[in-house]
């Protein structure tokens, strides 16, 4: 064997950037499994109309607590169960998913596109309005974020809408900070010094130069916020604080479900494990998405 053939061609093409961060990405069993979670809850979520097999406020005096359908008095009709005044549990469960999603995704969302401005504008500009951001933003996060988002609905009122802002409020430290360290890192690069140089102005640098290379962590940390929305906005529902009955939101299933806890357990556990499956999987795609962005944890 010739000393050539052992040589890598010279004409090989390189990976495209999708097909490199698949590779990473997939390496990681618990990102993958995380990620079929996911698609599986969206696709439940927004097909919930057609999937539940009953309209989740619709009550029927007839099966008031019906157990699982593999428990004995169970019914093949109702597969999880019904709650305390005949509600089918898997459609409430369906619905709840629809409901619970659009809180965490509306949740990151506000968060992130603030967060971003708020960071980019401290991160470039620097000086007093970086002082002043930063030092409210320690602040928030002073306080625990569960007692200020309550205070916060307290203050506005309980309800699903200042639910989501409450919670937005309480996450937008994470992603001020983040863009303003990604943004003093990128300041200092060669090509912004050459875009200064060619006569670009700020709005260009920050928007055009500067943010698109500071996207990779707030992708990262969007995938995990979501899962911290979802269980903020659970445990208000739970204090009765977030989205209000009939909804069908699964931290309000658990509050409705309290004093059945100890005769009808299927009325509390599935929308617990609801919980826990949906943000177990966005962490696992987090911690995916973090080991697949960042090339100093690539193998």
């Amino acid at each position: 064997m010739t000393a050539a053939s052992n040589e890598t061609p010279a004409h090989a093409a390189p990976l495209h950037p999708l097909h490199d961060f698949w590779r990473y990405f997939s390496d990681s069993r618990g990102a993958l499994a995380g990620l079929i979670i996911v698609t599986i809850v969206l696709m439940l979520a927004a097909l919930a109309d057609v999937v539940a097999p009953y309209n989740p406020h619709l009550t029927d005096n007839t099966v008031f607590l019906v157990p699982p359908a593999w428990q004995s008095g169970g019914s093949s009709a109702h597969w999880l169960g019904t709650d305390a005044i005949g509600r089918d549990i898997l459609s409430r469960l369906i619905h709840g998913a629809r409901l619970s999603l659009t809180i965490g995704i509306a949740v990151v969302a506000i968060s992130v596109v603030v967060g971003t401005v708020l960071g980019l504008l401290a991160g470039y500009f620097r000086g007093l309005f970086e002082i002043a951001v930063m030092r409210l933003m320690d602040i928030i996060l002073t306080l625990p974020s569960l007692l200020l988002a309550i205070v916060i609905v307290a203050i506005l009122g309980p309800g699903l809408m200042n639910a989501m802002l409450a919670v937005s409020i309480v996450v937008l430290p994470h992603y001020v900070r983040i863009t303003r360290a990604a943004v003093i890192t990128e300041t200092s690069r060669d090509y912004v010094t050459a875009a200064r140089m060619g006569g670009a102005g700020h709005l260009r640098i920050m928007f055009d130069e500067v943010l698109p290379n500071c996207t990779a962590p707030l992708i990262v940390q969007a995938s995990l916020g979501i899962s911290t929305a979802i269980l903020d906005a659970a445990a208000l529902g739970f204090l009765g604080l977030g989205a209000q009955p009939p909804s069908p939101e699964w931290g309000t299933m658990l509050a409705d479900a309290r004093e059945f806890v100890l005769r009808a357990w299927w009325v509390v556990t599935f929308p617990g494990l609801a919980i826990l499956i949906t943000v177990l999987a966005f962490n696992l795609l987090g911690d995916g998405l973090r080991d697949a962005l960042d090339p100093k944890l690539k193998r």
